[in-house]
């Protein structure tokens, strides 16, 4: 580089890290701030939810992550406001930042869709914390259950996109295999495991053959299926659908869309549909080109996905349209470059779609995800740990499944 750039990168999530690590190779100061001292992997918090995964599993220290390169610093804090006339951004703990450029890779929350009591009444997956919630919940539930305190556990999970498929098919084979040796007092009349969708099939991205595939699986570990129903409240024991019916839950997982949050408001850049930062084809905004965005809160003219891959590919992008800038070169837009969409169902099975049309299924399908999950990890523990955790689970010996809800 010409000059050494001080670039603030907001979020530590796929795209926050890609882009640290472009910038980093290419010489720049950075500062990556985020809310919490830790980066999530969060496609696999299902996992931490039904306690196949401990939460460091998933998790990796910021601060390891920036001692790779001796021109990263990390810090701790949440965004407060962006002064893009100063070159600023301030944080909730009364400091700031100035910067030469600004990466915005905050992620996005959950969106409740204005369902009523669905915020007081269900449990979003979206964090670390939201995960751990949810295991408690369901062992302090289950406790309850087997104790008589409690007459069920009915789960019903709200969306059936991938989060929702494979929160769903675990629950359910954790409620036919380790409940009965766990907690042999609670009959299987006490227990359901309900997926709920307002279209016809699960998996909306994928090809009809394999969403018709991943609902029988579903089916076979004993999922409820309820396509083709809108939720139109929550309430404490239920959820009611457009149609009046209710549906017993005493705990609801919320796996229904994300939006931006309310805070990016006022941060008093452009937004777009679902709250997302709108953008140039380079990522960057048009009033304030040295204001980079990326991940589920980019707004680009062509929508892309809200998936680890877009994430990760804008973070890269930014990284090096940043460096590019800093040395007088002119940005490039950004071209996705789709690798394929994949989701586990359960035990020995998964979907998985390529972008030149190519399917797979079942088992061999099941190992790609494994592996594919396990590359993108951050941490030699971390692989290895969760690779452990896998086999352990799914293929060790049966009645060590009864550990996972202890």
């Amino acid at each position: 580089m010409v000059k050494r750039a001080r670039v603030v990168v907001v979020g530590a999530g796929f795209a926050g890290l890609a882009a640290t690590r472009e910038l980093a190779k290419g010489g720049a100061l950075v500062t990556l701030v985020d809310r919490h001292p830790y980066a999530t992997f969060q496609p696999l918090l299902y996992q931490v939810a039904t306690a196949g995964m401990g939460t460091s599993d998933v998790s990796y220290p910021i601060r390891t992550f920036a001692a790779r390169w001796p021109n990263v610093r990390a810090r701790r804090a949440a965004l407060s406001k962006v002064l893009p006339e100063e070159r600023r951004v301030e944080f909730d703990d009364g400091t700031g930042l100035d910067y030469d450029y600004l990466v915005l890779a905050t992620g996005v929350t959950t969106n409740w869709l204005n369902v009523a009591g669905a915020r007081e009444h269900s449990l979003p997956i979206y964090s670390l914390g939201d995960a751990a919630r949810l295991r408690r919940e369901m062992q302090h539930y289950l406790e309850d259950t087997a104790a008589g305190r409690r007459k069920s556990t009915h789960v019903v999970v709200v969306g059936a996109g991938a989060t929702g498929v494979e929160m769903a098919g675990t629950l359910a084979e954790l409620r036919r295999y380790t409940i009965p040796l766990t907690h042999p007092e609670v009959r299987s009349d006490q227990t359901s495991v309900t997926l709920v969708e307002r279209f016809d099939f699960v998996l909306a991205p994928y090809k009809p053959r394999l969403r018709d595939s991943a609902a029988e699986a579903l089916a076979r570990r004993g999922v409820h299926l309820r396509l083709g129903s809108t939720v139109a409240a929550v309430e404490p024991d239920a959820v009611v659908l457009e149609d009046g019916t209710r549906l017993p839950s005493d705990v609801t997982v919320w796996a229904l869309g994300v939006t931006a949050p309310p805070e990016v408001g006022a941060w008093g850049l452009p937004q777009g549909k679902g709250g997302r930062i709108t953008l140039t084809e380079a990522l960057n905004v048009p009033e304030h080109p040295e204001i980079f965005v990326a991940g589920d809160l980019a707004g680009p003219p062509v929508p892309l996905p809200q998936l680890a891959q877009p994430a990760i590919q804008m973070g890269k992008h930014v990284g090096r349209q940043i460096a590019a800038a800093v040395q007088g070169r002119p940005v490039r837009p950004f071209s996705y470059r789709d690798p394929g969409i994949m989701a586990t169902v359960g035990k020995a099975e998964a979907v998985l779609q390529l972008s030149h049309g190519l399917t797979m299924r079942g088992l061999p399908a099941w190992l790609v995800w494994i592996f594919v999950h396990v590359a993108y990890l951050l941490g030699g523990r971390n692989r290895v740990s969760v690779l452990l955790n896998f086999f352990w689970r799914y293929a060790g010996p049966h009645r060590s499944r009864a550990s996972v809800t202890q």
